[in-house]
């Protein structure tokens, strides 16, 4: 309802306007009262639209657009456009495949057209007008044999039908004759537009009532929708009221569409008033509007269209694919061919249902990734990671609960990298936290004492990053439930606590937080946890319930639902960056070998800006590819996996390389990896080793490192 009050000087006036009509106000000097006027003077404003004002419905602006739905952005422009252009594509496809039928269609109805006009011209040519003269006149003479004067005359007529008939004929022979000639003469083009120029007409005129010369070249569509048909399904589903007997009920209004829209139908439309019903229900009967317009959840993307888009709380966008949209060949990551990367801009992250590129923003962010195993989560993940590999000044803290080798290339680049969630690991992971959290502290107190010339807002900038050597901090714990499960509870509890300040605190202080788990639950990661997090994303999982549990409460009955993917969608996901704002995305694909080529790359960025520090800086296996030589992958992985420890049983080494790579390593046992060793070059000072006080055979990694070159030994070590 919309309301105007208007104040006069000792009370106020409040008129309710009807609510389709909208609002002229004009300020204009009061009109002295007369004893006529039946409402109450205002001083100093008027309304038109007052009940008393003749002139009310004259002046009332109407309530529409004054643009097209289509031309009220470039954007939409530009969208019809580019549709019009694969309609025209596609039909000059289509038709000019079929071009040889057409031209022998063609033919044969020229050829009937033909026949009809000879058929047509027969009359002239046999000169069928004198013919009835001398009808009429033999028909008398047959009567009156004996009139000669009627003889005379049947005999005048008939010769002058003769001589009609034959110059005609003859006028006609010539002027084929000439034609024929005049064409075989005549250029190619222009025998080519004579012959046009003589079928067409006799083809048009060959034409009957069913004729369709052109076959139907409407393209295929695979979902059809009209306003019936959404009304009735969302009749169907509750969300309109049946009517009684023959009426048909209320109807929603529709203020867009249902159009065309690329691959699939939009549409824009209120619910009618007095129902009850809001835009959120639509949002949670999405399963059953989609079975009643004869198509999967997936298809249907819905969204409230808010008042900052001229919506309302009944208001709904909807756009229904023609076919599942996220199914297909995922898009590379333009990262994979970029030299370098600003972390302060949005980050390429892949395209939604219609094909609009998606890009997040992460500065000031936090994030979390879940999902079901092997549905693209790690590689997703990877994707904001790879985005700080490419530029210089974001330092990498990684720990990787799998201990896997989804993130072991990062050892070329990460100033911290904590692999597998064994007991050294869960100690790193901690001090690498307790690290985090001391150079947050340094970096506020740094940041307070700095001029608001330099720093107005409290938070780092591009420019205090360089001038006070204050790289972005980026840190990615990927599978957090596998550290969890491995801690004691006291352990685990200030492991929770320290990632909640880095979260919460850390954004201003230049940290990006980047986690993801395979179980999202209460346990393996807790609530205060992940409701600390402003950026979060989905792979397929189980149920509505496990979906809230990534994406926060509620947000499955708003449409963001990641229990609706199948099976077949790895690498798709929903993306909620807000407490509205959701979109299922179609990540870009990054494969092992993209990333490990990124991570070579930014360790010469940072070799040569001077911020390769830490854990890279000292790593030989990164050292020796970053200078060309390769160790035995055998003296690699064995290196990775005491990456924590001095020495390792045999038993615990042999279970790390199966965990990093099980086809190479899972049926080695302890005889196999020491000859592997060995012919690496590997020399063993003792085959026992002691840790807390247990011997056994092992290995220390000393004699390890001795199978690497000393020149790489040297760079990695300073």
């Amino acid at each position: 309802m919309t309301e105007l009050a208007t104040e006069g000087a000792d009370m106020g006036t409040l008129h309710h306007l009807d609510d389709h009509r909208p609002t002229l106000v004009s300020l204009v000097k009061p009109a002295p009262a007369t004893a006529d006027d039946t409402a109450p003077a205002v001083p100093g404003v008027e309304a038109v639209d007052r009940a008393d004002n003749p002139l009310s419905d004259w002046l009332t602006v109407p309530d529409a657009p004054v643009l097209p739905a289509w031309a009220r952005s470039a954007a939409s422009i530009k969208a019809n456009a580019t549709a019009l252009a694969r309609l025209t594509w596609w039909h000059s496809r289509y038709h000019g495949i079929r071009t040889p039928k057409y031209l022998v269609k063609t033919v044969l109805l020229a050829a009937r057209g033909f026949f009809r006009a000879t058929v047509g011209l027969w009359p002239t040519l046999s000169a069928q007008d004198h013919s009835a003269a001398v009808k009429a006149l033999r028909a008398q003479s047959r009567a009156k044999p004996e009139d000669v004067e009627l003889a005379t005359r049947l005999q005048m007529a008939h010769a002058e039908r003769t001589r009609t008939r034959r110059w005609r004929f003859g006028a006609a022979a010539v002027g084929v004759a000439a034609a024929t000639i005049g064409i075989a003469l005549a250029d190619p083009m222009l025998q080519t537009g004579i012959a046009g120029a003589v079928v067409t007409p006799l083809a048009y005129l060959g034409r009957g009532k069913e004729t369709q010369f052109l076959d139907q070249g409407a393209p295929p569509l695979r979902v059809d929708m009209s306003a019936q048909q959404l009304n009735d399904a969302l009749r169907a589903a509750g969300l309109l009221k049946s009517g009684r007997g023959d009426e048909e009920g209320p109807r929603v209004s529709c203020s867009m569409g249902p159009v065309r829209d690329g691959l699939g139908w939009a549409v824009i439309f209120d619910l009618p008033r007095g129902g009850g019903k809001t835009a959120s229900d639509v949002l949670a009967k999405r399963e059953v509007i989609a079975q009643e317009l004869g198509v999967d959840e997936i298809q249907v993307i819905m969204s409230r269209v808010r008042a900052a888009k001229g919506g309302n709380a009944g208001r709904v966008s909807m756009w229904v694919a023609d076919d599942d949209p996220y199914i297909g060949t995922p898009n590379p990551s333009p990262l994979a061919t970029a030299e370098s990367f600003s972390i302060w801009e949005p980050i390429p992250f892949g395209q939604d249902a219609r094909g609009n590129r998606i890009e997040v923003p992460v500065m000031w962010q936090s994030m979390f990734f879940g999902g079901l195993p092997r549905r693209g989560k790690t590689f997703t993940q990877r994707l904001m990671t790879a985005a700080g590999l490419l530029d210089a000044y974001v330092r990498h803290y990684v720990a990787d609960g799998k201990g896997g080798a989804d993130w072991m290339p990062m050892r070329a680049v990460a100033h911290r990298l904590v692999m597998g969630a064994e007991d050294d690991a869960v100690e790193a992971l901690k001090a690498m936290l307790q690290e985090l959290l001391v150079e947050m502290e340094r970096r506020f107190a740094l940041l307070r004492e700095l001029p608001t010339s330099i720093c107005p807002e409290g938070k780092l900038t591009p420019e205090i990053v360089k001038r006070y050597n204050l790289p972005v901090i980026f840190v990615t714990i990927d599978e957090l439930q596998e550290y969890f499960t491995a801690m004691e509870r006291e352990d685990r509890e200030q492991v929770i606590n320290d990632l909640c300040r880095i979260a919460r605190r850390g954004p201003a202080a230049g940290f990006v937080s980047n986690f993801a788990s395979q179980r999202p639950d209460a346990e393996s990661v807790p609530t205060k946890l992940r409701e600390i997090i402003t950026l979060r994303y989905s792979t397929q999982v189980v149920d509505r319930p496990s979906s809230d549990m990534v994406l926060g409460k509620g947000k499955a009955a708003q449409g963001a639902d990641a229990s609706v993917l199948s099976e077949e969608h790895k690498g798709v996901g929903v993306l909620v960056t807000g407490p509205a704002s959701y979109v299922t995305v179609r990540a870009d694909y990054l494969d092992g070998p993209g990333f490990a080529l990124l991570c070579q790359k930014g360790r010469a960025l940072r070799e040569a800006a001077g911020q390769l520090t830490g854990n890279a800086a000292g790593d030989v296996t990164a050292a020796a590819d970053a200078s060309g030589v390769k160790l035995a992958p055998v003296l690699s992985d064995v290196l990775e996996v005491m990456r924590h420890s001095p020495r390792m049983f045999t038993t615990d080494l042999l279970a790390g390389l199966v965990n990093i790579d099980e086809d190479t390593y899972g049926d080695f046992n302890a005889e196999r990896l020491a000859s592997e060793l060995e012919a690496a070059g590997v020399k063993r000072t003792s085959k026992q080793v002691k840790i807390n006080g247990t011997n056994g055979a092992g290995y220390q990694r000393r004699d390890i490192e001795g199978a690497v070159p000393a020149e790489i030994l040297l760079t990695a070590h300073g």
